[in-house]
């Protein structure tokens, strides 16, 4: 999905790709820059990185292929994994994307890994309508990043993500 380019889009937190930032209101992925991205993506021999942009031009089936084949090569790599469950949250298979990430959370529990499977567990509560639960998980990943004095955008990244959920909840109520 591409976005047309407007004011305010650089408030937008970074969504770990270039090209590529998260929507505040949605807190999913969107292209940004569609030419900074093909150019990052022609750059890039990682598998999961042309998962993600199949993920972003709304073909999940084919990232399924490409995931498969991927992670028979490389079956622990924390990347897929996490792109396996997110393949589950873009097919609204949300109960099984929980779950995996939830299985990777206990695997990585510890590790500077924590936070980043805190993230996306809280976004795929927060997309399948669980605000509460989606606020707790970005307050632990937020929590993380902050003592492990993580980068200032994936900092920013959480504190977005926990104030959206927080205004969804407090909307609800």
């Amino acid at each position: 999905m591409t976005v047309t380019l407007r004011e305010g889009i650089s408030d937008w937190p970074t969504a770990g790709f270039p090209g590529v930032r998260m929507n505040p209101d949605t807190l999913l992925p969107v292209v940004v820059n569609e030419e900074v991205m093909e150019s990052a993506l022609a750059a890039s021999e990682d598998p999961a990185d042309r998962i993600m942009a199949l993920l972003l031009d709304n073909q999940p089936n084919e990232a399924a292929e490409l995931l498969a084949e991927a992670r028979y090569k490389d079956p622990e790599s924390f990347r897929l994994r996490i792109f396996e469950a997110e393949v589950h949250r873009a097919t609204n298979r949300l109960d099984r994307a929980v779950q995996l990430f939830r299985h990777l959370l206990q695997d990585v529990q510890g590790s500077s890994k924590e936070a980043i499977v805190h993230q996306y567990l809280g976004r795929a509560y927060f997309v399948s309508g669980n605000a509460l639960a989606a606020s707790e998980e970005f307050a632990k990943a937020l929590d993380l990043r902050v003592a492990m004095a993580a980068d200032a955008a994936l900092i920013y990244s959480s504190a977005v993500a926990l104030q959206r959920a927080r205004n969804v909840l407090e909307l609800a109520s």
